[in-house]
């Protein structure tokens, strides 16, 4: 037998696949595709899912699912701040510099975060 096959006679905690069902999974895949609507609808979106970030985050503790849930609640708001700076800082143009970088950043942990879960690691 080999480490895969007792992986999943024994259930295969460990297993990408068998970890795609585990309900807190579906709820960060949900919030991830919030962050990234957020872009076109204003951020309300971003804000919905930090709420059920927050909300759902017992639920998760102790899970391979918690740290998606930290890197999602440090996006939303290392975003807010950075997005309000560059917006107060347009007038004197290096805040369009600021939000720029920040739209880079933030996409980049949204597709990062996406595809650690999706291969069922943390980001």
């Amino acid at each position: 037998m080999t480490d895969r096959d007792a992986d999943f006679t024994s259930g295969g905690a460990d297993d990408p696949i068998v970890r795609r069902g585990e309900p807190g999974r579906n709820l960060a895949v949900a919030v991830y595709v919030l962050q990234a609507l957020s872009f076109f609808l204003g951020g309300i979106t971003g804000l919905a899912g930090v709420i059920i970030n927050y909300v759902k985050l017992d639920d998760v503790r102790g899970t391979w699912i918690e740290p998606h849930f930290r890197w999602q609640i440090r996006t939303f708001w290392i975003g807010l701040l950075w997005t309000v700076i560059g917006v107060v800082t347009t007038m004197i143009i290096i805040g369009w510099f600021i939000l720029l970088a920040i739209a880079i950043w933030i996409i980049y942990r949204i597709v990062k975060g996406a595809l650690a879960l999706n291969e069922g690691k943390s980001p």
